[in-house]
Formats: C-alpha cells, structure tokens, sequence
C-alpha cells in the first residue's frame, strides 16, 4: 500500500511508485488507485493546470523548460505530465522527455513524468486526470500537461485543463493550413516561437495572420480573449510575458467565476467518462462476449453491414449478462 503521509511530505519515490500505479491497467491496481485517490480528496484541486501542445518542431520541450524555470522562481512548485505515444510491445512512452528536459529534471521544485498514451484516447483521459490528482497531493501547484502533436488527444487534454497553450513556428501564416479550426477554437493562449534572428519577421507576419483568424472563433472562456505572443524559448525571449498573462488569465478567470464553472463542467464529464470507461473493462473482460464475438466475426463476413448486426449482438448479450449478475 502505498504511504500517503510520505505523499504529501514530498517523497519522490513514494510519489513515482503511485503514478506507475495510475498507469496501470491491472484490474488489481485500478481498484487499490480508486481507494488512494479516495483518501486524497481532500487534497486536490489546488493547482493551476496548464496544457501545452502544438505542431511537431515548435518548441515545446524547450519552452517548458524556460517557462518551468519562470515558475520555480516565482516560488511554485513545477510538475510536468508528458503525454507520450504508447509502445506498441511494452506499453511504455517512447520519447522520454526527461532526456530532453535535463535542466528542469534536475531541479529539486520540478518533477517530471512521460505517461503512456495507451490504446485508447479514454486511457489518455483516465492516466492523465488520475495523476493530475496525484500530483495536487504531492503539493505540485503548477502543472504542465505536455501532448504530442495536435489533434484529438490535444481536445481531450483542454477538458482537464483550466488553461490551454498553443505553440506555432513562424510560417507566414502556412503553419495555420495544418492546424485543425477545432484547436485553434481551444487555445487561450498562443504563442509564435522561434521568433529569433532571421525568422522574426515571419514570425511577424504570423502573428497578425493568427490574431485575424482568433477574430472569427469564439473564445473558450467568458471574459477572456486570446491573446498572441511572440518568443524565442531558446533564447528566452517572451518567456516573462507569458508567464504574466498566464497569471493574468488565472485571475480573470477567478474573479469572473468563470474558472470554477469550467472545472464543475470537466468534474461532469470526468465522471460520464469514467463511467464509460468501466463499461469497457467489464465488457473486455467478459469471457462469454469474447467468444460471442469470435463466433459472429466468423459468419457471414461477406455481409455490409454484419458488423453493425454483430455489435448490436454483442451489446444485448453484455447488458443482458449484467442485468443477470445483480
């Protein structure tokens, strides 16, 4: 059992023995997760959850560091959950960002941590939320959430988050033809990086082409119209403002109540998608559907839409099943 006073004292060991746990997929492990995060109710909620995504190359590993060391300084406590894209043998992340955070990683105020995709886009949600309350505990009160890419995983994160950052290269504006509306609609900040030597005019003219089109998307907060910045995370350029209107957002947020109603609104669908997600173990672990499911793959597999029949099959065979269980 895993020590919670040790939690809450700072124990790293103690703190990476529980996230492993969280990622665990054992049906044992969920059930000793689900007592833990019980026990630290009273312990979460407290931080400032942050998520950082953008295109491949923009930046982001090396902006974290520099905004991570803004944070230290400012008297915080920094954690990072990077969201890695799952091994497809052991499971594991693949990139390891702690290779390619080594400054932050070795800062007593900082702790970092790769996390495993999964399978599934729910096992991204379940891992990430799950140590994001794990980390509240541990007395982290700033906490990056890291995604790979930009896409459905990066929507996921939004709704965990109470603040959401997107990271672009200066591109004149082509950059903006392989971002998807929809992640631009959840931005609340975003930011042009690189914009140093001979790429600062284009990141110029980026900057004016991402402000037009923030004009035209609602914004996802009430009372905050995102804003766009210009930094070199290299360099450290921008890295001050940006932690400024990262503060400014929190406390706009806060006095406009509009903070508290978005975290109601993600505890909502934190818990619909917990449910759905407990569906799926106990459908995946259920013997009998699995050899329903091998035998009507095995007939008529000709048929257009014996798939559609065959999944139908199976969701009556498993509420069916269920109803019998009580």
């Amino acid at each position: 059992m895993v020590n919670i006073d040790a939690l809450r004292s700072g124990d790293r060991k103690v703190l990476a023995k529980l996230l492993t746990l969280v990622e665990s997929t054992r049906s044992k492990d969920r059930q000793q997760t689900e007592r833990i995060l019980e026990n630290l109710d009273d312990q979460t909620g407290n931080s400032l959850r942050i998520g950082i995504t953008g295109i491949p190359g923009a930046g982001k590993s090396t902006m974290i560091e520099a905004l991570g060391r803004q944070v230290i300084d400012a008297g915080s406590k920094l954690a990072v959950l990077a969201v890695d894209p799952s091994s497809m043998i052991s499971g594991g992340a693949i990139l390891g960002d702690k290779t390619r955070m080594q400054t932050l990683s070795m800062e007593p105020s900082a702790y970092i941590r790769p996390t495993p995709a999964g399978k599934s886009l729910g096992g991204v949600a379940r891992r990430t939320r799950e140590s994001i309350l794990v980390l509240e505990a541990a007395g982290y009160d700033v906490i990056f959430v890291e995604t790979v890419g930009v896409g459905q995983a990066e929507a996921m994160v939004s709704q965990m988050t109470d603040l959401s950052i997107l990271m672009l290269l200066p591109g004149g504006g082509d950059d903006l033809q392989g971002i998807k509306r929809g992640v631009m609609e959840l931005a609340d900040i975003v930011i042009i990086n690189k914009a140093d030597g001979d790429l600062q005019k284009r990141a110029a003219l980026s900057e004016i082409d991402v402000r037009h089109a923030l004009e035209f998307m609602q914004p996802r907060h009430r009372g905050w119209k995102p804003c766009v910045l210009k930094t070199s995370a290299l360099q450290g350029k921008g890295i001050k403002e940006l932690w400024k209107e990262i503060l400014e957002f929190h406390k706009q947020t806060r006095q406009t109540g509009t903070f508290r109603e978005n975290r109601e609104k993600q505890l909502h669908d934190w818990i619909r998608m917990e449910a759905r997600e407990m569906i799926l173990d106990q459908f995946d672990r259920d013997e009998g559907l699995s050899m329903l499911h091998v035998d009507l793959a095995s007939k008529d597999s000709e048929s257009s839409n014996s798939h559609i029949t065959a999944a139908r099959k199976l969701v009556s065979h498993f509420f069916e099943s269920s109803r019998t269980c009580r």
